[in-house]
């Protein structure tokens, strides 16, 4: 029998908490029978969510925190504030080890700001990345980092490339992952300062599978398995491709009802047409893990459905049976001896 991955679960955080985090949560242990989802929040809000609701009671606990971070707030400030928020109890929870993962749809800035100063970083990792899985034409790429460190530097992209290929190779099961820098030509000496710096640092590095530099109009043929650049470009890119994907879904869906003629025909391309959109939707794939950390956070859609709630949680069971924290430590540890080598 596999070990029980404990996850942690927000469930005060995102526009749909609480219904959607305990559905999700519900869902989650009904297809994962070796998985534990501890629920943070307003104890009596909870437990009237979960009134009428049929699950097993021993892979739900419900942990009391009287505060909830709200968006708009300072991340910093709330953090150090609000200490029995459901992010920073649950985060508590992750760091003292009785449970292995967090998972919110809260505040982007308090749970990046809580995964760092309350859950910590690896010994070595100088930046903890945010990497969210997105569709291609080939699978899913990478891209890591898609908000997280807006002021990174070369070395910072290194250990983000290093980090993507562990996860990409053992969570997705690519083997040799391909890695690409985002750059606005393919040509070496392309590319603003940070570009120019860490092109030959990811060359030269015997780690990753570097492949060279990425076009942004590359990425959703699939281009690169790991689409590195630092946290301004790529949450750009990610909010671009979740825009252009939903407009272009609303765009096939009226073309389709425009006559009798396209009704019928959306009625023979209807199961064919689902299934394909169904590969682009990015709750499919779970939520961006921020990896680098002592214990793993996962950041999810503040607009999360119960299924990327449940997927998130069902994701965080493979990170653990994978062991991705012990090869990234592994790795990091690997290039500070080199270093010293050298």
């Amino acid at each position: 029998m596999s070990e029980i991955t404990t996850v942690v679960l927000d469930a005060m955080g995102g526009d749909n908490a609480p219904a959607a985090m305990i559905d999700g949560a519900i869902d989650a242990i009904s297809k994962e029978k070796n998985v534990k989802v501890i629920l943070v929040g307003i104890e009596d809000v909870i437990r009237k969510g979960l009134e009428g609701k049929t699950y097993n009671p021993e892979q739900i606990e419900i942990v009391n925190a009287t505060e909830v971070i709200e968006t708009a707030e300072p991340p910093v400030h709330a953090i150090r504030r609000k200490k029995d928020s459901s992010i920073v109890v649950g985060m508590k929870l992750v760091k003292e080890g009785k449970a292995d993962a967090f998972v919110s749809a809260g505040s982007s800035g308090a749970i990046l700001v809580g995964g760092q100063v309350i859950v910590g970083r690896i010994k070595g990792v100088d930046r903890a990345p945010l990497a969210p899985l997105i569709p291609t034409e080939k699978g899913v790429s990478l891209l890591i980092d898609c908000g997280a460190n807006v002021d990174a530097r070369p070395a910072h992209l290194l250990q983000f490339a290093k980090m993507g290929s562990i996860y990409m190779e053992n969570v997705l099961g690519i083997k040799d992952p391909k890695v690409g820098i985002v750059n606005i030509g393919a040509e070496e000496e392309k590319g603003n300062a940070l570009v120019k710096e860490t092109f030959p640092l990811l060359k030269n590095c015997r780690d990753i599978n570097f492949i060279g530099s990425v076009e942004a109009r590359d990425i959703p043929y699939g281009a690169a398995d790991v689409i590195v650049s630092e946290a301004f470009v790529g949450n750009v890119i990610l909010k671009l491709y979740e825009g252009v994907g939903g407009a272009l879904t609303k765009k096939i869906k009226a073309g389709m009802m425009t006559s009798l003629r396209s009704k019928i025909g959306a009625l023979l391309v209807k199961p064919a047409l689902k299934a394909t959109l169904k590969d682009f939707d990015a709750s499919e794939y779970g939520g961006a893990p921020l990896l680098g950390l002592n214990g793993l956070v996962v950041k999810t859609h503040g607009s999360s459905t119960s299924k990327e709630v449940c997927n998130s949680i069902i994701q965080c069971v493979t990170f653990k049976n994978q062991q991705i924290n012990e090869k990234i430590r592994e790795s990091i540890q690997s290039a500070q001896e080199e270093k010293k080598e050298d």
